[in-house]
């Protein structure tokens, strides 16, 4: 196997635990705005999009250019969905 091809095989191996591999920056806001709505998420991420006049748009315009901020909305995107799995996960 060459370096190139080894590089792609991790790359790819790394995707697959990534909870956020397929998704859109617009899929985690719309349903994290759906889940707790914008004064909840305000509360949980204190950032202004969420606080003042928050809409999609202005809030995926935000978190494209501020790293920091993006990644608290992912990581409570991450929180939420393994908190869903849980909850739904059958009884044994």
């Amino acid at each position: 196997m060459s370096e190139a091809q080894a590089s792609d095989a991790q790359q790819q191996s790394a995707q697959k635990n990534n909870p956020l591999h397929g998704v859109t920056l617009k899929q985690v806001v719309t349903e994290l705005e759906a889940e707790y709505g914008w004064q909840e998420l305000a509360s949980r991420i204190d950032i202004r999009c969420f606080k003042s006049d928050p809409s999609i748009k202005s809030s995926l315009k935000f978190l494209r250019q501020t790293p920091w901020a993006r990644e608290k909305v992912e990581g409570l995107w991450i929180r939420l969905q393994e908190s869903k799995k849980i909850w739904e996960s059958p009884v044994e």
